[in-house]
Formats: structure tokens, C-alpha cells, sequence
């Protein structure tokens, strides 16, 4: 089933399908903003299986390599295999929080990290971004807004990494 078709059942409240038939021509026939974009590898971390999958159909059919991780152990694990350029990262999940999780990240190293939650007040957004999330996106959000802003936050990765790699040692 196509994230589009998912995203108006029940199990997928957080979603709000592209209007018209749901198909966006995002990455089809169109110039990539840079390299990153056509090879970031992104991980969606969230407990809700549905929502999952359908922002990780949804993002491999634009072009990124995309992993699926249930929780913050499903995604350690992941990150251990093979290193991430961006997490889609919930916050409400079983055992460890995405707060400690997306802190945890950011004092490890520098990754993109993009919350997309429920909790959407803004002492929640605050407190996300303040823990080291690079965005924070609250459900339901239209996939091609998640798309746009994920890319954006790998846009500005790879500025700073040109930056920093430019500066002699």
C-alpha cells in the first residue's frame, strides 16, 4: 500500500496526504539540489508501524536510502551496521524517550536529527530543538513538507561539512 493511501487510514492520524491523487513528481526529471540529496542515508525512528513504513515508502520513492528502527535499540542497532547522515526520530516511544535519544545523538557526533511528533506545544518544540534537534515537525504534516524540510537540514549539513572541510588544518 502506497504511505499516500496509508496516510488517510486511521493507524497513520499523523499524515496528511499530498492533495489530488497523492502522487508528487518530487525527484522525477528534476535537478537534485546536491549530491547528498540523492544519497542521504535517513533512518525513521518512530513505534507506530504504519506511520513508519509510510514515511519510509514515501522517502525511498524520492530517491533516499531509507532504514526503518521501532525504537531507540532497533535504532543503535542500525547506526552501529552502517552511520546515518538523518534521523526522523519520534519522541512518545517504549523504553527510551526521542529527548534523550536526540541528545544522546548530538553529544556523540553531528547528525541530522528531525523530530516529528505529536506533541507539538511549543514548550515541546522548544525543548527539542534545545536537546539537538536540527527541526521539529508536529503530526499530522503533509509528506511533501517533511520532504522539503528533511532535505533542507541535509542541505545545511553538507554546507558545513564543504565549510569545514576547506579550512586548513
Amino acid at each position: 500500500m502506497s504511505p499516500v493511501a496509508l496516510a488517510g487510514a486511521s493507524c497513520c492520524k499523523g499524515l496528511r496526504p499530498p492533495p489530488g491523487n497523492g502522487h508528487v513528481r518530487i525527484g522525477v526529471g528534476e535537478k537534485r539540489e546536491g549530491a547528498i540529496a540523492e544519497t542521504a542515508a535517513i533512518i525513521v525512528c518512530d513505534d507506530e508501524p504504519d506511520l513508519r513504513e509510510a514515511v519510509a515508502e514515501y522517502l525511498s520513492r524520492r530517491g533516499l536510502d531509507v532504514r526503518r528502527a521501532e525504537d531507540a535499540v532497533a535504532l543503535r542497532r542500525l547506526l552501529a551496521e552502517r552511520p546515518a547522515d538523518l534521523i526522523v526520530l519520534d519522541i512518545a516511544m517504549p523504553g527510551e524517550d526521542g529527548l534523550s535519544v536526540a541528545r544522546a545523538l548530538r553529544a556523540e557526533g553531528d547528525i541530522g536529527i528531525v523530530m516529528l511528533t505529536a506533541a507539538g506545544d511549543v514548550v515541546d518544540r522548544v525543548v527539542g530543538l534545545e536537546v539537538g534537534a536540527d527541526d521539529y515537525i508536529a503530526k499530522p504534516v503533509d509528506l511533501r513538507e517533511l520532504l522539503a524540510r528533511l532535505r533542507a537540514v541535509l542541505r545545511r549539513r553538507e554546507a558545513t561539512q564543504q565549510a569545514l572541510s576547506a579550512i586548513p588544518a
